[in-house]
Protein backbone atom coordinates (compact mmCIF):
# COMPACT_ATOMS: atom_id res chain seq x y z
CA UNK A 1 0.00 0.00 0.00
CA UNK A 2 2.82 2.50 0.92
CA UNK A 3 4.44 1.76 -2.55
CA UNK A 4 1.26 1.95 -4.12
CA UNK A 5 0.68 5.21 -2.72
CA UNK A 6 3.68 6.60 -3.44
CA UNK A 7 3.55 5.99 -6.88
CA UNK A 8 0.28 7.57 -7.04
CA UNK A 9 1.71 10.70 -5.13
CA UNK A 10 4.65 10.22 -7.85
CA UNK A 11 1.84 10.51 -10.64
CA UNK A 12 0.22 13.89 -9.25
CA UNK A 13 3.88 14.95 -9.14
CA UNK A 14 3.98 14.74 -13.25
CA UNK A 15 0.54 15.87 -13.68
CA UNK A 16 0.92 18.91 -11.96
CA UNK A 17 3.78 19.71 -13.44
CA UNK A 18 1.78 19.24 -16.95
CA UNK A 19 -1.11 21.27 -15.75
CA UNK A 20 0.90 24.29 -14.07
CA UNK A 21 2.35 24.61 -17.73
CA UNK A 22 -0.85 24.83 -19.57
CA UNK A 23 -3.58 26.78 -16.98
CA UNK A 24 -3.58 29.82 -15.78
CA UNK A 25 -3.37 30.63 -12.34
CA UNK A 26 -5.16 32.60 -10.00
CA UNK A 27 -1.83 33.48 -7.92
CA UNK A 28 0.87 34.84 -10.39
CA UNK A 29 3.88 32.42 -10.26
CA UNK A 30 7.68 33.19 -11.49
CA UNK A 31 8.00 31.76 -14.68
CA UNK A 32 10.38 29.55 -15.78
CA UNK A 33 12.95 30.20 -18.80
CA UNK A 34 12.24 28.63 -22.48
CA UNK A 35 13.97 25.35 -22.44
CA UNK A 36 17.30 26.07 -23.91
CA UNK A 37 20.71 24.64 -23.95
CA UNK A 38 21.53 26.76 -21.05
CA UNK A 39 18.80 25.42 -18.54
CA UNK A 40 18.18 22.13 -19.51
CA UNK A 41 21.50 19.13 -19.31
CA UNK A 42 22.91 18.28 -22.31
CA UNK A 43 22.60 14.47 -23.46
CA UNK A 44 25.50 12.24 -24.61
CA UNK A 45 23.68 12.33 -28.49
CA UNK A 46 23.53 16.41 -28.31
CA UNK A 47 27.10 16.59 -27.18
CA UNK A 48 29.30 14.50 -29.42
CA UNK A 49 31.89 16.66 -30.79
CA UNK A 50 30.00 19.91 -31.15
CA UNK A 51 31.29 22.66 -28.38
CA UNK A 52 29.61 22.02 -25.20
CA UNK A 53 26.82 24.22 -24.37
CA UNK A 54 27.63 26.97 -21.02
CA UNK A 55 26.04 28.30 -18.06
CA UNK A 56 23.99 31.35 -17.95
CA UNK A 57 24.07 33.42 -14.74
CA UNK A 58 20.32 32.88 -12.57
CA UNK A 59 18.48 35.57 -11.12
CA UNK A 60 18.86 34.37 -7.32
CA UNK A 61 15.81 31.96 -6.63
CA UNK A 62 15.01 31.56 -10.59
CA UNK A 63 13.27 27.92 -11.13
CA UNK A 64 14.74 26.09 -13.82
CA UNK A 65 14.05 22.56 -15.32
CA UNK A 66 15.42 19.95 -13.54
CA UNK A 67 14.59 16.04 -13.70
CA UNK A 68 15.83 13.55 -11.21
CA UNK A 69 18.66 11.35 -11.32
CA UNK A 70 18.96 7.89 -10.00
CA UNK A 71 19.61 8.01 -5.98
CA UNK A 72 18.89 11.98 -5.75
CA UNK A 73 17.75 13.08 -2.41
CA UNK A 74 16.39 16.60 -1.47
CA UNK A 75 18.85 16.90 0.60
CA UNK A 76 21.97 16.86 -2.29
CA UNK A 77 19.54 18.46 -4.87
CA UNK A 78 19.33 21.75 -2.98
CA UNK A 79 23.09 21.92 -1.71
CA UNK A 80 23.77 20.92 -5.63
CA UNK A 81 21.57 24.16 -6.73
CA UNK A 82 22.53 25.91 -3.35
CA UNK A 83 18.79 26.30 -2.28
CA UNK A 84 16.85 24.77 0.24
CA UNK A 85 14.43 21.36 0.75
CA UNK A 86 11.98 23.71 1.86
CA UNK A 87 12.09 26.08 -1.59
CA UNK A 88 11.90 22.94 -3.64
CA UNK A 89 8.76 21.49 -1.24
CA UNK A 90 7.29 25.37 -2.19
CA UNK A 91 8.15 25.03 -5.87
CA UNK A 92 7.30 21.17 -6.49
CA UNK A 93 3.97 20.85 -4.04
CA UNK A 94 2.95 17.46 -4.74
CA UNK A 95 6.23 15.82 -3.66
CA UNK A 96 5.77 13.69 -0.55
CA UNK A 97 6.64 15.46 2.40
CA UNK A 98 8.49 12.12 3.71
CA UNK A 99 10.53 10.87 0.88
CA UNK A 100 14.14 9.68 0.57
CA UNK A 101 15.39 9.12 -2.96
CA UNK A 102 13.33 11.09 -5.53
CA UNK A 103 12.38 8.96 -8.61
CA UNK A 104 14.30 8.78 -11.67
CA UNK A 105 13.25 10.79 -14.35
CA UNK A 106 10.50 12.90 -12.45
CA UNK A 107 10.22 16.46 -13.64
CA UNK A 108 10.73 19.49 -10.85
CA UNK A 109 11.15 23.10 -10.88
CA UNK A 110 14.03 24.03 -8.70
CA UNK A 111 15.14 27.37 -7.58
CA UNK A 112 18.72 28.37 -8.26
CA UNK A 113 21.50 30.38 -6.72
CA UNK A 114 24.19 31.59 -8.77
CA UNK A 115 27.41 30.38 -8.44
CA UNK A 116 30.74 31.13 -9.78
CA UNK A 117 33.55 28.93 -11.43
CA UNK A 118 30.73 26.18 -12.45
CA UNK A 119 32.65 23.21 -14.50
CA UNK A 120 31.35 21.69 -17.70
CA UNK A 121 27.60 19.93 -18.23
CA UNK A 122 29.10 17.28 -19.90
CA UNK A 123 28.38 13.57 -18.68
CA UNK A 124 31.26 11.08 -18.35
CA UNK A 125 30.06 8.04 -17.09
CA UNK A 126 26.68 7.02 -15.88
CA UNK A 127 26.47 5.95 -11.89
CA UNK A 128 25.82 2.37 -13.09
CA UNK A 129 29.12 2.36 -14.58
CA UNK A 130 31.02 3.61 -11.69
CA UNK A 131 29.88 1.48 -8.97
CA UNK A 132 30.38 -2.07 -9.02
CA UNK A 133 27.01 -2.34 -9.69
CA UNK A 134 24.31 -5.11 -11.78
CA UNK A 135 26.04 -4.16 -15.13
CA UNK A 136 29.52 -5.40 -14.13
CA UNK A 137 27.75 -9.01 -13.61
CA UNK A 138 28.92 -10.10 -16.80
CA UNK A 139 32.06 -8.57 -16.98
CA UNK A 140 35.29 -11.18 -16.60
CA UNK A 141 38.22 -8.80 -15.68
CA UNK A 142 40.57 -11.98 -16.35
CA UNK A 143 39.53 -12.27 -20.02
CA UNK A 144 39.33 -8.53 -20.58
CA UNK A 145 42.65 -7.91 -19.41
CA UNK A 146 44.69 -10.72 -21.08
CA UNK A 147 42.65 -10.06 -24.68
CA UNK A 148 44.52 -6.81 -24.89
CA UNK A 149 48.75 -6.94 -25.53
CA UNK A 150 49.45 -3.99 -22.72
CA UNK A 151 51.80 -4.15 -20.24
CA UNK A 152 50.32 -4.43 -17.56
CA UNK A 153 49.05 -8.34 -18.60
CA UNK A 154 52.38 -9.52 -17.10
CA UNK A 155 52.32 -7.51 -14.41
CA UNK A 156 51.93 -8.66 -10.65
CA UNK A 157 51.82 -6.77 -7.32
CA UNK A 158 51.04 -7.38 -3.96
CA UNK A 159 47.55 -6.24 -3.17
CA UNK A 160 45.61 -7.07 0.11
CA UNK A 161 47.65 -9.43 1.33
CA UNK A 162 48.64 -11.49 -1.11
CA UNK A 163 50.78 -11.03 -4.76
CA UNK A 164 48.53 -10.91 -7.45
CA UNK A 165 48.64 -10.79 -11.31
CA UNK A 166 47.03 -7.16 -12.39
CA UNK A 167 43.70 -8.51 -13.41
CA UNK A 168 43.38 -9.87 -9.98
CA UNK A 169 44.93 -6.85 -8.17
CA UNK A 170 41.92 -4.52 -9.90
CA UNK A 171 39.28 -7.41 -9.00
CA UNK A 172 40.02 -7.06 -5.68
CA UNK A 173 40.35 -3.28 -5.29
CA UNK A 174 36.63 -3.35 -7.25
CA UNK A 175 35.02 -5.53 -4.81
CA UNK A 176 36.65 -3.80 -1.56
CA UNK A 177 35.60 0.02 -2.81
CA UNK A 178 32.61 -1.10 -4.70
CA UNK A 179 34.07 0.19 -8.16
CA UNK A 180 33.13 -0.57 -11.59
CA UNK A 181 35.97 -2.79 -13.33
CA UNK A 182 34.91 -1.08 -16.45
CA UNK A 183 35.91 1.82 -15.23
CA UNK A 184 38.79 0.78 -13.49
CA UNK A 185 40.66 -0.60 -16.43
CA UNK A 186 39.55 2.13 -18.73
CA UNK A 187 41.54 4.56 -16.32
CA UNK A 188 44.87 2.38 -16.31
CA UNK A 189 44.55 2.44 -20.56
CA UNK A 190 43.45 6.41 -20.08
CA UNK A 191 46.50 7.28 -18.10
CA UNK A 192 49.29 4.81 -19.33
CA UNK A 193 47.69 3.19 -22.55
CA UNK A 194 48.08 0.02 -19.73
CA UNK A 195 45.84 -2.11 -21.85
CA UNK A 196 47.31 -1.02 -25.01
CA UNK A 197 50.69 -0.79 -25.02
CA UNK A 198 53.15 -3.55 -24.83
CA UNK A 199 55.95 -2.03 -23.43
CA UNK A 200 56.05 0.64 -20.85
CA UNK A 201 57.80 4.30 -20.63
CA UNK A 202 60.23 5.34 -18.08
CA UNK A 203 57.93 5.16 -14.79
CA UNK A 204 54.81 3.91 -15.77
CA UNK A 205 55.01 0.54 -14.69
CA UNK A 206 55.61 1.89 -10.81
CA UNK A 207 53.25 4.85 -11.65
CA UNK A 208 50.74 3.06 -13.72
CA UNK A 209 47.62 5.93 -13.28
CA UNK A 210 50.27 8.74 -13.59
CA UNK A 211 50.27 9.86 -9.76
CA UNK A 212 54.04 10.28 -8.94
CA UNK A 213 54.52 9.91 -5.24
CA UNK A 214 56.73 7.65 -3.23
CA UNK A 215 53.74 6.13 -0.84
CA UNK A 216 51.73 4.92 -4.20
CA UNK A 217 54.31 2.89 -6.02
CA UNK A 218 52.85 -0.17 -8.10
CA UNK A 219 49.57 -0.58 -9.22
CA UNK A 220 48.00 -1.68 -6.65
CA UNK A 221 48.50 1.37 -4.59
CA UNK A 222 47.70 3.36 -7.73
CA UNK A 223 44.47 2.19 -7.60
CA UNK A 224 43.81 2.30 -4.02
CA UNK A 225 44.84 6.38 -4.02
CA UNK A 226 42.46 6.58 -7.12
CA UNK A 227 39.86 4.53 -5.27
CA UNK A 228 39.79 7.13 -2.27
CA UNK A 229 39.25 9.92 -4.45
CA UNK A 230 36.74 8.64 -6.63
CA UNK A 231 34.46 7.16 -4.09
CA UNK A 232 35.65 10.85 -2.24
CA UNK A 233 33.98 12.88 -5.22
CA UNK A 234 31.16 10.18 -5.88
CA UNK A 235 29.65 9.94 -2.55
CA UNK A 236 30.38 13.55 -1.36
CA UNK A 237 27.98 14.46 -4.70
CA UNK A 238 25.09 11.92 -3.38
CA UNK A 239 25.20 13.60 -0.03
CA UNK A 240 25.47 16.89 -1.18
CA UNK A 241 28.91 17.59 0.93
CA UNK A 242 31.44 18.29 -2.03
CA UNK A 243 30.72 21.87 -3.37
CA UNK A 244 33.88 22.67 -4.82
CA UNK A 245 36.84 20.87 -6.23
CA UNK A 246 40.63 22.13 -6.10
CA UNK A 247 42.65 21.00 -9.55
CA UNK A 248 46.35 20.00 -9.12
CA UNK A 249 47.53 23.59 -9.68
CA UNK A 250 44.95 25.17 -7.33
CA UNK A 251 42.50 26.56 -9.53
CA UNK A 252 39.00 25.61 -8.70
CA UNK A 253 35.44 24.44 -9.86
CA UNK A 254 32.30 23.87 -9.49
CA UNK A 255 30.42 20.88 -10.23
CA UNK A 256 27.62 21.52 -12.82
CA UNK A 257 24.14 21.39 -10.68
CA UNK A 258 22.75 19.17 -13.36
CA UNK A 259 25.64 16.93 -12.86
CA UNK A 260 25.72 13.15 -11.60
CA UNK A 261 27.48 11.38 -9.25
CA UNK A 262 29.73 9.01 -11.47
CA UNK A 263 31.13 11.91 -13.47
CA UNK A 264 31.44 13.99 -10.80
CA UNK A 265 33.91 10.90 -8.99
CA UNK A 266 35.68 11.05 -11.84
CA UNK A 267 36.41 14.89 -11.97
CA UNK A 268 37.80 14.08 -8.13
CA UNK A 269 39.77 12.17 -9.62
CA UNK A 270 41.68 14.31 -12.30
CA UNK A 271 41.51 16.93 -10.49
CA UNK A 272 44.28 15.67 -8.16
CA UNK A 273 46.03 14.62 -11.24
CA UNK A 274 46.16 17.58 -13.59
CA UNK A 275 45.72 21.47 -14.15
CA UNK A 276 43.07 23.14 -15.16
CA UNK A 277 44.26 22.66 -19.15
CA UNK A 278 44.80 18.99 -18.61
CA UNK A 279 41.89 18.51 -16.45
CA UNK A 280 39.18 19.73 -19.35
CA UNK A 281 40.88 18.09 -21.85
CA UNK A 282 40.42 14.57 -19.34
CA UNK A 283 36.53 15.40 -18.36
CA UNK A 284 35.69 16.71 -21.96
CA UNK A 285 34.23 14.08 -24.65
CA UNK A 286 37.58 13.71 -26.40
CA UNK A 287 39.13 12.88 -23.08
CA UNK A 288 38.37 9.64 -20.64
CA UNK A 289 34.51 9.20 -22.34
CA UNK A 290 36.25 8.72 -25.15
CA UNK A 291 38.69 6.15 -24.27
CA UNK A 292 35.83 4.50 -22.27
CA UNK A 293 34.04 4.32 -25.35
CA UNK A 294 36.86 2.63 -27.74
CA UNK A 295 37.03 -0.03 -25.22
CA UNK A 296 33.62 -1.05 -23.97
CA UNK A 297 30.88 1.26 -26.24
CA UNK A 298 28.70 4.03 -25.02
CA UNK A 299 28.49 3.87 -21.56
CA UNK A 300 24.92 5.30 -21.54
CA UNK A 301 23.72 2.14 -23.67
CA UNK A 302 24.83 0.26 -20.96
CA UNK A 303 22.82 2.63 -18.03
CA UNK A 304 20.69 0.65 -15.30
CA UNK A 305 18.71 2.97 -12.61
CA UNK A 306 20.55 2.39 -9.44
CA UNK A 307 17.52 2.96 -7.28
CA UNK A 308 14.06 3.78 -7.57
CA UNK A 309 11.98 6.38 -6.01
CA UNK A 310 11.45 6.32 -2.61
CA UNK A 311 14.40 3.50 -1.46
CA UNK A 312 13.33 1.54 1.60
CA UNK A 313 15.60 -0.17 4.07
CA UNK A 314 14.34 -4.22 4.65
CA UNK A 315 14.15 -4.61 8.24
CA UNK A 316 16.69 -5.31 9.89
CA UNK A 317 17.88 -6.17 13.72
CA UNK A 318 20.85 -5.34 15.30
CA UNK A 319 24.20 -7.53 14.45
CA UNK A 320 24.32 -9.75 17.75
CA UNK A 321 22.42 -12.40 19.68
CA UNK A 322 19.36 -11.50 21.50
CA UNK A 323 19.60 -10.11 25.47
CA UNK A 324 23.17 -9.75 25.33
CA UNK A 325 24.88 -6.54 26.07
CA UNK A 326 27.26 -4.74 23.16
CA UNK A 327 28.43 -1.41 23.19
CA UNK A 328 27.47 1.43 20.50
CA UNK A 329 31.40 2.46 20.29
CA UNK A 330 31.06 4.43 16.41
CA UNK A 331 28.84 6.26 14.92
CA UNK A 332 28.58 6.77 10.75
CA UNK A 333 32.07 6.41 9.36
CA UNK A 334 34.24 4.99 6.17
CA UNK A 335 32.06 2.30 4.92
CA UNK A 336 35.75 0.86 3.58
CA UNK A 337 39.39 2.44 3.51
CA UNK A 338 39.30 6.27 4.93
CA UNK A 339 36.79 7.38 2.04
CA UNK A 340 33.41 9.11 1.89
CA UNK A 341 30.78 7.51 2.14
CA UNK A 342 30.42 7.38 5.91
CA UNK A 343 28.28 4.04 5.72
CA UNK A 344 29.77 2.43 9.08
CA UNK A 345 29.21 1.39 12.75
CA UNK A 346 30.75 -0.29 15.13
CA UNK A 347 29.32 -2.40 17.90
CA UNK A 348 32.24 -4.21 20.09
CA UNK A 349 30.93 -6.89 22.95
CA UNK A 350 31.48 -6.90 26.38
CA UNK A 351 35.10 -7.71 27.41
CA UNK A 352 36.46 -8.27 30.84
CA UNK A 353 39.66 -6.94 29.38
CA UNK A 354 40.28 -3.92 26.71
CA UNK A 355 41.91 -4.01 23.56
CA UNK A 356 42.29 -7.21 20.32
CA UNK A 357 41.09 -9.78 23.26
CA UNK A 358 39.21 -12.84 21.69
CA UNK A 359 35.37 -13.02 22.22
CA UNK A 360 33.48 -15.72 22.03
CA UNK A 361 30.51 -13.26 21.31
CA UNK A 362 28.25 -13.95 18.09
CA UNK A 363 27.85 -11.34 15.46
CA UNK A 364 24.48 -12.64 14.11
CA UNK A 365 22.66 -12.25 10.90
CA UNK A 366 20.60 -9.23 11.04
CA UNK A 367 18.18 -10.97 8.34
CA UNK A 368 17.70 -13.66 6.10
CA UNK A 369 20.23 -14.08 2.97
CA UNK A 370 23.01 -15.83 1.79
CA UNK A 371 26.67 -15.64 2.11
CA UNK A 372 27.98 -14.09 -0.84
CA UNK A 373 31.80 -13.80 0.67
CA UNK A 374 33.49 -15.04 3.56
CA UNK A 375 37.14 -14.54 4.03
CA UNK A 376 40.10 -12.26 4.55
CA UNK A 377 38.20 -11.45 8.04
CA UNK A 378 34.74 -9.94 5.84
CA UNK A 379 31.45 -11.25 5.58
CA UNK A 380 28.99 -10.53 3.05
CA UNK A 381 25.48 -10.86 3.33
CA UNK A 382 22.94 -10.48 0.38
CA UNK A 383 19.62 -10.10 1.14
CA UNK A 384 17.64 -10.94 -1.69
CA UNK A 385 18.84 -13.99 -2.05
CA UNK A 386 20.07 -14.35 -5.51
CA UNK A 387 23.82 -14.91 -4.00
CA UNK A 388 25.35 -12.07 -5.51
CA UNK A 389 26.37 -8.94 -3.76
CA UNK A 390 25.78 -6.37 -6.57
CA UNK A 391 22.41 -6.66 -6.84
CA UNK A 392 19.70 -5.49 -4.09
CA UNK A 393 20.55 -5.05 -0.02
CA UNK A 394 23.33 -6.46 1.07
CA UNK A 395 25.26 -6.32 4.55
CA UNK A 396 29.16 -5.88 4.90
CA UNK A 397 30.56 -7.43 7.94
CA UNK A 398 34.39 -6.76 8.62
CA UNK A 399 37.21 -7.36 11.74
CA UNK A 400 35.28 -11.49 11.74
CA UNK A 401 37.70 -13.45 13.18
CA UNK A 402 38.95 -16.74 10.83
CA UNK A 403 37.50 -18.47 14.26
CA UNK A 404 34.13 -19.97 13.63
CA UNK A 405 33.48 -17.58 10.83
CA UNK A 406 30.33 -18.98 8.56
CA UNK A 407 30.72 -20.18 5.35
CA UNK A 408 30.31 -18.51 1.86
CA UNK A 409 27.33 -20.02 0.12
CA UNK A 410 25.58 -20.38 3.51
CA UNK A 411 21.87 -19.73 3.66
CA UNK A 412 20.95 -18.25 6.80
CA UNK A 413 18.00 -17.06 9.13
CA UNK A 414 17.67 -13.79 11.05
CA UNK A 415 19.66 -14.06 14.09
CA UNK A 416 22.25 -17.10 12.66
CA UNK A 417 25.55 -16.81 13.85
CA UNK A 418 27.87 -15.75 11.40
CA UNK A 419 30.98 -15.40 13.52
CA UNK A 420 32.66 -13.49 16.38
CA UNK A 421 34.01 -9.99 16.44
CA UNK A 422 37.85 -9.59 16.30
CA UNK A 423 40.64 -7.15 15.42
CA UNK A 424 41.40 -9.14 12.29
CA UNK A 425 41.79 -7.15 9.01
CA UNK A 426 42.86 -3.55 9.44
CA UNK A 427 43.79 -0.73 12.14
CA UNK A 428 41.60 -1.71 15.26
CA UNK A 429 42.35 -0.51 18.60
CA UNK A 430 39.52 -2.85 20.33
CA UNK A 431 37.24 -6.00 19.22
CA UNK A 432 34.66 -5.11 16.93
CA UNK A 433 32.52 -5.60 14.02
CA UNK A 434 31.55 -3.30 11.69
CA UNK A 435 28.96 -3.14 9.56
CA UNK A 436 27.36 -1.28 6.18
CA UNK A 437 24.81 -1.37 3.67
CA UNK A 438 25.01 -1.40 -0.22
CA UNK A 439 22.11 -1.22 -2.48
CA UNK A 440 22.96 -2.33 -6.27
CA UNK A 441 26.56 -2.22 -5.42
CA UNK A 442 26.03 1.38 -3.99
CA UNK A 443 27.19 2.23 0.03
CA UNK A 444 24.53 3.91 1.32
CA UNK A 445 25.62 6.43 3.83
CA UNK A 446 24.71 5.59 7.41
CA UNK A 447 22.50 8.66 8.13
CA UNK A 448 20.39 11.51 6.78
CA UNK A 449 17.73 10.70 4.11
CA UNK A 450 17.97 7.10 3.88
CA UNK A 451 19.28 5.76 7.70
CA UNK A 452 20.55 2.90 8.86
CA UNK A 453 17.62 0.85 11.48
CA UNK A 454 19.16 -1.35 13.67
CA UNK A 455 15.53 -2.90 15.64
CA UNK A 456 13.81 0.16 15.39
CA UNK A 457 17.75 2.01 16.42
CA UNK A 458 18.08 5.34 13.75
CA UNK A 459 22.02 6.36 13.19
CA UNK A 460 22.75 10.02 13.39
CA UNK A 461 25.75 11.71 12.29
CA UNK A 462 28.29 13.37 14.25
CA UNK A 463 30.67 16.04 13.38
CA UNK A 464 33.41 13.88 12.86
CA UNK A 465 33.47 10.06 11.43
CA UNK A 466 33.15 7.89 14.19
CA UNK A 467 30.75 9.98 16.14
CA UNK A 468 27.22 10.22 16.44
CA UNK A 469 24.16 8.62 17.68
CA UNK A 470 21.39 6.12 17.82
CA UNK A 471 18.28 6.93 18.37
CA UNK A 472 14.74 5.10 19.34
CA UNK A 473 12.04 6.70 20.09
CA UNK A 474 13.25 8.90 23.20
CA UNK A 475 16.54 6.82 23.42
CA UNK A 476 19.51 8.53 22.83
CA UNK A 477 23.04 6.46 22.75
CA UNK A 478 26.72 8.12 21.96
CA UNK A 479 28.76 6.46 20.12
CA UNK A 480 32.12 6.15 22.67
CA UNK A 481 34.65 3.46 22.78
CA UNK A 482 34.42 3.78 26.59
CA UNK A 483 31.67 1.66 28.04
CA UNK A 484 29.29 3.45 29.46
CA UNK A 485 25.03 3.90 29.98
CA UNK A 486 25.08 6.33 27.08
CA UNK A 487 26.45 3.95 24.68
CA UNK A 488 25.38 0.49 25.57
CA UNK A 489 22.69 -1.67 23.70
CA UNK A 490 20.53 -4.69 24.20
CA UNK A 491 18.65 -5.96 21.57
CA UNK A 492 15.21 -7.36 23.30
CA UNK A 493 12.73 -9.76 21.63
CA UNK A 494 9.19 -8.84 22.79
CA UNK A 495 7.38 -11.61 24.91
Amino acid sequence: MKSTAFHLLWLWAVIAVVVTACLPSSTPMPSPPPPTATSLPPSISELGPTPLPTRTTFTPGELVDYFAQSGDTLLAVAAHFHTSEEEIMAANPALPIEITTLPPGLPMKIPIYYAPLTGTAFHILPDSEFVNSPSAIEFDIQKRVILYPGFIVNTTDYAFRDQRPAWEAVAVLARNYSLHPRMLLALLEYQTHALTKPVAADDEITYPLGHVHWRYRGLYRQLLWAAERLNDGYYGWRTGILDTIELADGYIIRPDPWQNAGTVGLQNLFAGLYGQEGFERAIGPDGFYKTYRELWGDPFEKEIELMEGNLQQPELSLPFLPNRLWDFTAGPHYAWGTCLPWGALDFAPPAVEGGCAYSGEWVAAPADGVITRSGEAMVMLDLDGDGDERTGWALFFFHMDTKDRIAEGTVVKRGDMLGHPSCEGGRSTGTHVHIARLYNGEWIPAAGPLAFVLDGWVAGYGDEPYQGTLTKVSKVLTASTLPTQENRIQYEIPH
